[in-house]
């Protein structure tokens, strides 16, 4: 039986997210993190919570490679998509108090320039390791580890030209688009035409549940 008592959800406030829909992303004061079970997100633009296209039934996630919750969660989602054989669909949204994250996820996105597989193995290699990173330098030793055992030669620069940031960023304004609050945000989508076309996974513990009524759903 699967069975999370309490999380810790990695949680923005909505003052700092003004200020970095006003100024350049991430330069901004720390913001807080709240020790607290996570409401269910006020949803303001919907549009991204839908599977993608040829799938019935998708996960899709906000997550923040820094954040000790989305590193607990990341194996139960992984099961997830692995047992029911659905996409899932994973979003950055690095928040700004957290030192590496940001850096993570543009050194993922250049991982998923080889294929998306290696860029996810890199995701779960990260959350794997997240208690030993503390630092951008300890990140990148951990992240030459990871490419030498795949047998990719890292360049001197990832992203010379910050499109890989430029990426990274408009994840993060579409989580901003859509309401987000806190990391992991999870939620289970679907095509269904009578049901509900997200439904946020707010317990982990009824996550199995959720896709199963999903499933059910999508076949009327």
């Amino acid at each position: 039986m699967r069975s999370i008592a309490v999380h810790f959800p990695c949680r923005s406030n909505r003052p700092v997210l003004a200020l970095l829909a006003a100024a350049v992303l991430f330069a901004v004061p720390a913001a807080r993190a709240q020790f607290s079970q996570p409401s269910y997100t006020q949803v303001h633009d919907a549009s991204a919570l839908k599977p993608p296209p040829g799938a019935r039934v998708a996960i899709v996630e906000f997550e923040d490679l820094e954040c000790p919750d989305c590193a607990r969660a990341n194996p139960l989602l992984k099961e997830a998509a692995e047992k029911y054989g659905i996409p899932w669909v994973r979003h950055d949204f690095p928040l700004p108090f957290h030192n590496w994250s940001f850096q993570a996820a543009v050194n993922a996105r250049y991982f998923d320039t080889k294929s998306l597989a290696l860029g996810n193995d890199y995701r779960d290699y990260v959350f794997q390791n997240q208690v030993s990173i503390e630092t951008l330098g300890e990140l990148q030793q951990f992240t030459q580890r990871f490419a030498d055992a795949h047998h990719v030669q890292l360049p001197f620069a990832i992203d010379p030209m910050g499109k890989l940031a430029e990426e990274v960023k408009a994840d993060y304004a579409l989580g901003q688009r859509i309401g987000i609050e806190h990391t992991p945000t999870i939620w289970v989508v679907t095509n269904a035409a009578h049901a509900p076309p997200f439904v946020e996974v707010v317990d982990r513990t009824k996550l199995f549940q959720l896709i199963d009524q999903a499933l059910a759903q999508a076949k009327k």
